[in-house]
């Protein structure tokens, strides 16, 4: 499975053509999601989920019934290691021909949660449908794409950045980083927000999250996912590329951060 060829051609699917999920599938994304792990080493179990004996409701989504959905320990991390675990999941997914799309607010989450079995400190951040993708997208997801500008991305410039936060950085003069930091930009990401941000200081790659208004609360950031999915995409990005990338989590105080959120860090070995 070429990752970044899935990452190219990817799109969220919210209409599938009502085919129940082969039993085949169903199992080799389950135990593929059982065996991904996160630089964060924190656990989370999965689950397939079936919309009508589980009782659940995601209006957004049409076709299917099938769900899978992940939950974890509520902790440092976690936003980041599921957003990078789930990612996987989803890539996976569609090297089998399978659509899948995240969903984090947009369903009854009371229901998920409770057909999850969720404890009081534990975390369900996120589910997708699961299903082969119709022919014609239904008017509601085509509407909502339009909405978000699903296929737009942020310039560049905007991104990413080459020691500080005021000198842009191109990923065409990226060097051996170029492939890596254009799986970033074509990353998955709430609302379409793109909220990472990148500074290559010399052999070290930084990630910074711009918090959109209305993005998080006290206790639960959804952007951290997204920067979890841009830290996978980094990841797969430079190891195609033949590079070894080992992350870290360590502020390197670059000057001009206001109002960014320091998240994590790759070095180039």
């Amino acid at each position: 499975m070429n990752m970044t060829e899935m990452i190219r051609g990817r799109r969220s699917v919210r209409t599938f053509d009502g085919t129940p999920l082969r039993e085949e599938d169903a199992g080799r994304i389950l135990e593929f999601a059982g065996k991904v792990e996160n630089p964060y080493e924190l656990p989370i179990q999965w689950k397939l989920l079936d919309r009508k004996s589980d009782k659940l409701s995601v209006p957004v989504i049409e076709g299917t019934d099938t769900y899978i959905a992940g939950k974890m320990r509520r902790e440092a991390h976690a936003e980041e290691a599921f957003g990078y675990s789930f990612e996987k999941v989803v890539l996976f997914a569609g090297s089998l021909g399978v659509g899948t799309t995240w969903i984090a607010g947009t369903m009854d989450r009371k229901a998920f949660e409770r057909a999850m079995h969720l404890s009081e400190n534990e975390v369900m951040p996120c589910v997708s449908p699961l299903g082969y993708t119709a022919k014609k997208m239904s008017l509601r997801e085509t509407m909502m794409r339009k909405g978000v500008k699903a296929d737009s991305r942020l310039n560049d410039e905007k991104l990413f950045f080459d020691g500080a936060f005021d000198k842009p950085l191109a990923a065409e003069n990226a060097g051996n980083l170029q492939l890596a930091l254009e799986m970033v930009r074509l990353a998955p990401s709430a609302v379409n927000g793109q909220p990472w941000r990148v500074v290559r200081c010399g052999d070290c790659v930084h990630f910074y999250e711009k918090r959109g208004r209305g993005m998080a609360s006290d206790t639960w950031d959804i952007q951290k996912i997204d920067m979890g999915i841009a830290l996978c995409h980094f990841e797969l990005g430079a190891i195609e590329s033949g590079l070894h990338p080992v992350m870290d989590v360590a502020d390197p105080g670059i000057p001009g951060q206001d109002g960014l959120i320091y998240i994590a860090s790759f070095r180039i070995e």
